[in-house]
């Protein structure tokens, strides 16, 4: 491969950037954040409606599928950004399976700044992202503190795209659809064990007709709760399990760039803060460091997550 055909494919390959609530990734971005998840993920509230805030800040260098930083134009893409993502949970008192019919919304809105040597430079651009939604999921929760969600979520085109300058793009100009299983298993001295696990099955972006491989990918968390408090650890995995292509074709393997297939791969790890008032609103800060990172951007995440209950609470039914 010459170095003016990787130059170019290195652009579609950068093609998409912030989708909701994550910073530039590959090309299409990462519609489903990895990361937001923590304290409680599997345990969905009593029936309601409930206010949900997700913001914080991201910062990020491009690596190559051996992990070192990429060298383009004499100097390494990076990208900032700083997001906020407003999300509508309604919790029904119907069940199915035992388990209550919940349906939720996440709306994002990314400032993000991209710096790359070879396009002239850092361009920097706010709008909204790609809009997640699942109309249909179910929670279920045991009498010995054990709670479970599934669902999928739908990923919409709905942010800007620029297919010519990647550094202006926050949509992804696909849909994608997320299976997910969410468990949550709370002791009688206050842990809280908590992952979510989903596999993320992607379109083809039809302008550049680039594919995404499908990704695996895991939230965690293991913390205490004192009181009003908690302290925990956080973090992410995320593993692409299929390669990328462009009409159907393998990405072929660009030394220095990335690795054939271009299959992504990131860990992350950080401390989580839990705060929980006395009228049920819940404050939630987290840290994230990432490592291991190959064929995508790597850096640091902070979350600053708010959730607020807006109607009537009613009590869980035991299953």
């Amino acid at each position: 491969m010459t170095m003016t055909k990787t130059k170019s494919l290195l652009l579609i390959l950068l093609g998409s950037a912030l989708t909701c609530c994550n910073a530039l990734a590959k090309e299409g971005g990462d519609q489903s954040a990895p990361g937001p998840e923590s304290w409680a993920a599997g345990a969905a509230p009593p029936p309601g409606l409930y206010y949900l805030n997700y913001s914080g800040g991201y910062h990020g260098t491009l690596k190559d599928g051996s992990g070192n930083n990429v060298s383009l134009a004499g100097s390494t893409p990076s990208v900032d950004a700083v997001f906020d993502c407003a999300r509508f949970v309604l919790i029904t008192p119907k069940q199915v399976l035992g388990g209550n019919i919940g349906m939720h919304t996440i709306i994002p809105f990314v400032y993000q700044s991209a710096n790359m040597a070879n396009l002239g430079g850092s361009k920097s651009v706010f709008n909204i992202g790609d809009i997640d939604i699942n109309p249909f999921f179910l929670s279920w929760h045991s009498k010995n503190n054990v709670h479970v969600m599934s669902g999928v979520d739908i990923y919409a085109p709905t942010g800007h795209y620029e297919q010519s300058d990647p550094r202006t793009s926050i949509g992804a100009n696909y849909w994608s659809f997320e299976p997910q299983l969410i468990l949550s298993y709370f002791t009688k001295t206050g842990w809280d064990y908590s992952a979510r696990l989903m596999e993320n099955v992607k379109k083809t972006n039809q302008p550049t007709q680039y594919h995404s491989g499908q990704e695996f990918h895991a939230d965690y968390l293991v913390g205490k709760h004192i009181g009003q408090w908690g302290l925990g650890i956080d973090g992410y995995a995320l593993k692409q399990l299929g390669d990328d292509t462009v009409n159907g074709s393998q990405i072929a393997a660009a030394p220095g760039f990335w690795s054939a297939g271009r299959r992504g791969q990131v860990v992350a790890l950080g401390p989580s803060v839990d705060y929980t008032t006395k009228n049920h609103i819940i404050i939630i800060g987290m840290y994230q460091h990432e490592m291991a990172v190959q064929n995508r951007f790597g850096g640091d995440k902070f979350w600053f997550r708010l959730i607020i209950p807006t109607g009537k609470l009613a009590p869980h039914k035991k299953s």
